[in-house]
């Protein structure tokens, strides 16, 4: 997952968007996509196993071989050099975070993206996130107040699982398209409202 390209194509964009605007036909609420790549850089995992190989490595050289104190050296510093480069792969990085940190950074982020694209701006406090990060396997949908005083978090649950469902089986695009429609039809019943009602773009944001 290095570029937005391999995370969703431009035809499932195309239909998560026309999803979304199915989805906010009739209710005042306010559906935005975005999918992240990673919710993070996770540098210090690897720079941390970088260390421990440092520090592990020149004592069974010293105690099982007849290297001299240079050699032991130059191991050491060619061991934590691979290392340093095994762990420029995002795979890697990721699956050396522990889980509840992995799911802390993309809380995080989900949050703070709710944010940064203007979510808290619509009239009636209505927007409604849906919030993907592949690295961690991480979905979450994030709603401004006007929603949740109306709509419980506990109603976005059964839809978050059957999207991450949907991500595990490779079918990521299928998967929105499905929790946007469901965000929708939960919309309608307790946040009615008309067409006119669309304050923001029906469109997915990717970040690679």
């Amino acid at each position: 997952m290095t570029g937005s390209a391999t995370i969703l194509s431009a035809a499932e964009r195309e239909r998560i968007a026309a999803a979304i605007g199915r989805a906010e036909a009739g209710t005042s609420g306010e559906i935005v996509v975005l999918v992240a790549a990673s919710a993070g850089l996770y540098r210090s995992p690897g720079l941390a196993l970088a260390l421990a190989v440092a520090l592990a490595l020149p004592w069974p050289l010293i105690l099982l071989t007849d290297l001299g104190a240079g050699e032991i050296a130059l191991t050491q510093a060619v061991a934590v050099l691979a290392t340093l480069l095994l762990t420029l792969n995002e795979r890697l990085r990721v699956a050396l975070t522990p889980r509840h940190w992995q799911r802390e950074r993309a809380h995080a982020a989900a949050r703070r993206e709710f944010f940064a694209h203007g979510l808290t701006g619509t009239r009636g406090r209505t927007g409604v996130l849906v919030y993907v990060s592949r690295a961690e396997r991480y979905a979450e949908i994030v709603a401004d107040k006007g929603v949740r005083v109306r709509i419980a978090d506990a109603q976005w649950r059964t839809i978050v699982a059957d999207l991450l469902g949907a991500a595990g089986r490779d079918a990521l695009g299928d998967g929105l398209v499905a929790a946007v429609e469901q965000v929708g039809t939960v919309l309608k019943a307790e946040l009615p409202g008309t067409r006119g009602d669309n304050q923001l773009p029906n469109r997915v944001i990717v970040l690679d």
